[in-house]
């Protein structure tokens, strides 16, 4: 009836999260650099609660819609949403999450009130017809890959629990990577941990600092798209924010496409440092469609050319 047995089962689901005490309003707190890892790490943990498992459920953004808190959640077996549909409709994901919130961020209590939909589909009003909830859930299909906002607080809160276990338990303050003790979390200024690895097309690929060889393919292959990768760049990068993407165009307008495609990965490469890594570029050309471009800076691409 749903995916068959060789088919991977993947829907989608919004929770829609909301202080019933006035002088709490997550949002807020989410938007607060100090605090957003604090929220992240509760709400992690009360989503690992629910399924049992700390990859039952995947968050692909954190929206802040005030007064609510929008989580946009991944399921990638039948089974995971299943337990999360029980533990939601039972008060447990509730009560986990309470607690959790009122851990991290050291308050006595952090009432909240709970929705969950499914496109048009408010879960909310058919949780006792568990099926057709699943139903719901599997016909939507993520619209977007994981922000890269999760993915620098995934990497923060997984080092600090590393480290954490190493000094049996020692409390730390703030994300300390092993690797550079003073590395501060992606909330505390813009020295971002880059992440070790990330998905693409269900593989797994070593992150690493962009090439000579990858700017010159880009620069080469992405044709009259450089503008769109650029302001999907922009979001994290204060270098190429408006009107930086106009200017470089009309700069380099009778040098044609690759030096204007070429001089945007320079303002990218020379600002970011370090941080303007391989899987920033691939995230930026997956949000505008050029697959096959990302494919063939990852090397998928044998004897083909990148169309």
């Amino acid at each position: 009836k749903m995916a068959g047995s060789s088919t991977p089962w993947i829907g989608s689901a919004y929770l829609f999260l909301q202080s019933t005490c006035k002088t709490i309003v997550l949002p807020s707190l989410y938007e607060s650099s100090q605090k957003k890892p604090s929220v992240f790490k509760a709400l992690k943990l009360a989503l690992a609660d629910s399924t049992g498992s700390v990859n039952g459920v995947d968050m692909l953004k954190v929206h802040c819609s005030h007064p609510h808190l929008i989580v946009q959640l991944k399921f990638c077996k039948q089974e995971n949403c299943r337990r999360f549909l029980q533990s939601y409709r039972e008060g447990v994901l509730q009560e986990s999450l309470q607690n959790h919130l009122q851990l991290s961020l050291a308050m006595t209590t952090v009432p909240l009130e709970m929705e969950l939909k499914a496109g048009n589909e408010h879960l909310d009003n058919m949780l006792k017809d568990e099926d057709r909830c699943l139903e719901c859930i599997y016909r939507e299909k993520p619209d977007r890959l994981r922000d890269e906002e999760i993915s620098e607080l995934e990497e923060c809160l997984k080092s600090l629990i590393v480290h954490q276990s190493i000094n049996n338990n020692t409390a730390v303050k703030g994300c300390v990577s092993l690797n550079s003790p003073s590395l501060p979390c992606p909330s505390q200024g813009s020295s971002i941990s880059p992440q070790v690895t990330f998905i693409f097309q269900g593989q797994q690929f070593a992150n690493r600092t962009l090439t000579p060889d990858d700017h010159q393919k880009f620069a080469k292959l992405v044709s009259k798209k450089w503008k769109q990768v650029g302001r999907s760049l922009q979001k994290n990068c204060r270098a190429l924010r408006d009107p930086v993407i106009d200017n470089l165009a009309l700069e380099y307008d009778r040098e044609g496409l690759y030096e204007q495609a070429y001089q945007l990965l320079l303002r990218f490469i020379q600002s970011e440092g370090k941080k303007a890594t391989i899987a920033r570029l691939i995230a930026a050309l997956e949000e505008n469609g050029l697959i096959s471009l990302a494919e063939e800076l990852l090397g998928l691409h044998s004897n083909e050319d990148c169309s």
